[in-house]
């Protein structure tokens, strides 16, 4: 059994000895990447942010969606609170997705508007949040309207012909 140990014991005496007599070595840090890179081990993550989807889909799957589902709930006074959370979700969704907009600016001049409008827009939908988050029906109903006005206000700038009409009665065929 010594015969087996005896390798083991050996090494680890001689790395003991050579980390206690060995003299502190000054290593240079290795070079910095120019690009930022993911990490692997615990280093600074730096994220790429790109646009994957087109803004008319944003548009039609994510703001007028939350729009027209914040118009239903608003339709009439919410009795449960469990819409009223929903609604806020919604509300919450149409500012996250100001955010996405501000990853999409238009490659033409505009820009400034751009940001403006999408801040606004941001700015707006959480407010209505919070007037939801308190079961505010008239401070929703106002908010909503308020909304719309941004939404169009937007598409005026930027020559979209889509307009926003909150509490639209839906046409009976």
């Amino acid at each position: 059994m010594f015969r087996k140990l005896f390798p083991c014991t050996l090494a680890v005496a001689v790395v003991f000895l050579s980390l206690t007599r060995a003299e502190p070595q000054v290593t240079k840090p290795p070079p910095q990447p120019t690009k930022p890179q993911p990490s692997t081990g615990g280093g600074k993550v730096v994220p790429k942010l790109e646009p994957i989807a087109e803004t008319k889909l944003l548009m039609e799957g994510l703001a007028h969606a939350n729009f027209r589902g914040l118009d239903r709930i608003l339709a009439k006074k919410p009795e449960e609170a469990q819409a009223w959370t929903f609604g806020r979700g919604q509300a919450l969704l149409l500012a996250e997705t100001a955010n996405l907009l501000m990853l999409r600016p238009p490659r033409n001049q505009g820009q400034p508007a751009w940001f403006e409008r999408a801040m606004e827009l941001r700015s707006v939908s959480t407010q209505l949040a919070q007037s939801l988050s308190k079961q505010d029906y008239d401070g929703g109903r106002a908010g909503l309207v308020k909304l719309a006005n941004t939404c169009n206000r937007c598409h005026q700038t930027f020559r979209i012909t889509v307009e926003i009409a909150p509490f639209k009665e839906a046409a009976m065929p």
